[in-house]
């Protein structure tokens, strides 16, 4: 496992993509949270709603280039023909996959982290005025929403590597991903029924997962914060699985 891991250290830091998809997570989210936070009409008691989940609306793009990021960790050997020499010097396919599994938990915590709290700083200083009261670090909802959006991101992320593991093809695996995440939630609020739109944002893995951002009005959710989280952990450990079981069936 040792081996395995330093091998996927040593693909990632020697590779720009990683790099710059991670930069792009943080750019993303920072931009679009300081975006959606300056245009919000705020007065000094509220901005009508959940200022801490404003100001991490920017995740919603953000999560996009993890997912890419996630996709081309194992979907760039199969298309490169590398993947036959990871296998031939880790041939348990197991630990290939866990070990890329780490490498990306680590590498998604980190941008995800600075990425998070570049957009509540941006919060702060767009709204001076709520930040100590609304986006405190010493708030245990804004604490919660802020360190849950971190853990969100390293699903998406593991999400992603289980569902590139499974087809293989970089294209038909990020689009599998961004569909999964973008279209289902459009689907539900096409649902006039109020039951199935609630249901499918219980179980969509963005609408669900992102229910650990909210700090007000808890009893409004379809979810609560940590059960949602832990649907879109239900989803990224259902797809390491299934890919898992490929990844040791079908030929590299």
């Amino acid at each position: 496992m040792k081996l395995a891991l330093r091998a996927e250290w040593t693909k990632m830091r020697t590779v720009a993509a990683p790099l710059w998809l991670l930069l792009g997570t943080v750019a993303a989210t920072v931009a679009l949270s300081a975006g959606a936070t300056s245009v919000a009409n705020c007065t000094a008691g509220g901005c009508g709603g959940d200022t801490t989940r404003l100001t991490l609306t920017g995740v919603y793009l953000g999560q996009a280039p993890v997912a890419v990021l996630a996709v081309l960790i194992i979907s760039g050997e199969y298309g490169s023909g590398t993947i036959r020499a990871t296998l031939t010097a880790v041939p348990r396919r197991m630990t290939v996959l866990a070990a890329k599994a780490v490498a990306l938990t680590g590498a998604v915590a980190v941008g995800g982290t600075v990425a998070v709290l570049g957009a509540v700083l941006a919060g702060r200083l767009v709204l001076p005025d709520l930040a100590d009261r609304a986006l405190s670090p010493s708030s245990g909802p804004t604490l919660r929403a802020v360190v849950g959006t971190v853990l969100y991101l390293i699903l998406i992320g593991l999400l992603s590597l289980g569902v590139a593991t499974a087809v293989r093809d970089s294209a038909t695996g990020i689009g599998a991903v961004l569909g999964l995440l973008y279209i289902v939630p459009i689907v539900s609020q096409t649902v006039s029924d109020p039951g199935w739109q609630r249901l499918l944002e219980k179980i969509a893995p963005m609408s669900s997962g992102l229910a650990i951002q909210a700090t007000t009005d808890l009893g409004s959710l379809p979810i609560s914060p940590w059960a949602g989280l832990g649907v879109t952990a239900a989803w990224a450990a259902a797809a390491l699985v299934v890919g898992g079981l490929l990844l040791r069936t079908r030929d590299a």
